[in-house]
């Protein structure tokens, strides 16, 4: 049985060098595939391609008697490393008469990474920030675009300094708020202004399928040229009212990080052993326990200023501890019928979107699950 198990591993051993074979061929055709769209100026990522390309491999692996969303789990991971691959590769610079590029800022890691992509789009790029302030106005004089990624708390006080750039430059911002930060720049600066989130980390491996949110200022016609290249690098373009986008932060960024914040805060004053946690953990609470446990391994600063930043999130973060509140009470009256009432409601409002969040959420954890080392 044993010599007949070898023989088998040693034939399987030889099919997943084939597999590495194949995978470095994909990738050197990706990377030809990266030069010529950096030539014509194409976006790396291409939403239709991609699902076409994505529909007709599980409609193969279909025939072939392979579970499609084996083919579509592969893929998705190879297009990942892919999209990574092409961002070497470097774009088109869509407006290489607009003078300098000033990020204010360009040594944090939201910043470095912004001056990497502008670099590759061929721009050039100068950084400012508070130990080279004395350069400001010299830095200044030929900018064409000025991109405001410092901390929350040191944003308001950045801005109110930019009352000396050139009259068509753009003045744009990263920050996690929108509607006093766009006002701001829209007071100091007569020119074309926008306020920008970037909805995601200093981390991703390239910006295919990164969103961008835009809230419009001012001179839209003057910096459509820079939605236009964030599009190229990959990004998914959203524009939003600037209240309306910080309405939404409120949840998604303020209560968010407090809930997490606050379940960390518990665990720790319970004190249980995480390792035992951890091997009584189904992969949902795996996962969320690392979501939660992910927060604390960043700048408590950070994080801070975020929830702090507006009386709108503790407004918010007070009713959630009211409706906590309501919901205990339920539990110390061992009222059953009154929570599936509340369970049913909230599951009406949800919808469709219950479903939809069920598959979601089901392709997440068997990822999380595979991702597991277990000892035995």
């Amino acid at each position: 049985m044993a010599k007949e198990l070898q023989g088998l591993r040693d034939k399987i051993d030889a099919v997943d060098k084939q597999m590495l074979d194949l995978l470095e061929l994909r990738l050197k055709l990706v990377e030809e595939v990266g030069e010529v769209k950096s030539e014509h100026g194409l976006p790396i990522y291409a939403p239709g391609r991609e699902a076409a390309m994505l529909q007709s491999r599980r409609d193969e692996a279909e025939k072939r008697a392979i579970p499609p969303q084996l083919i579509e789990d592969i893929l998705r991971r190879v297009m990942r490393e892919s999209y990574a691959s092409e961002k070497d590769s470097g774009f088109k610079c869509l407006n290489p008469n607009v003078g300098d590029v000033v990020i204010i800022g360009g040594h944090g890691q939201l910043g470095s990474l912004f001056k990497k992509m502008f670099d590759l789009s061929g721009y050039q790029v100068k950084v400012l920030g508070s130990k080279n302030w004395h350069e400001a106005d010299a830095l200044f004089s030929n900018a064409g675009l000025v991109v405001v990624t410092v901390p929350i708390n040191k944003t308001a006080s950045v801005i109110a300094k930019l009352d000396n750039l050139p009259e068509q430059c753009i003045l744009c911002d990263f920050t996690s708020i929108k509607a006093k930060p766009l006002q701001a720049m829209l007071d100091v600066h007569s020119g074309p202004v926008v306020g920008l989130h970037p909805m995601f980390g200093p981390d991703v491996p390239s910006l295919a399928k990164q969103v961008i949110v835009h809230c419009e200022g001012r001179g839209a016609e003057q910096y459509q040229w820079l939605l236009e290249q964030f599009a190229i690098w990959g990004a998914s373009l959203c524009p939003m009212d600037a209240e309306q986008h910080d309405d939404g932060m409120t949840l998604i960024q303020a209560l968010r990080h407090f809930t997490s914040f606050a379940y960390g805060l518990h665990l720790s004053k319970e004190n249980p052993d995480i390792d035992t946690l951890l091997k009584l953990s189904s992969p949902i609470y795996r996962l969320e326990i690392a979501m939660v446990g992910r927060l604390f391994a960043q700048d408590p600063d950070l994080y801070g200023d975020i929830i702090l930043s507006s009386d709108k999130n503790i407004e918010m973060i007070k009713r959630f501890q009211q409706r906590l509140g309501e919901a205990v009470s339920l539990l110390e009256h061992h009222d059953k019928s009154a929570f599936v009432t509340q369970f049913n409601s909230v599951s009406e409002w949800f919808g469709d979107y219950s479903k939809q969040f069920m598959h979601e959420s089901q392709t997440l954890l068997k990822q999380a699950n595979d991702s597991i080392q277990r000892d035995h």
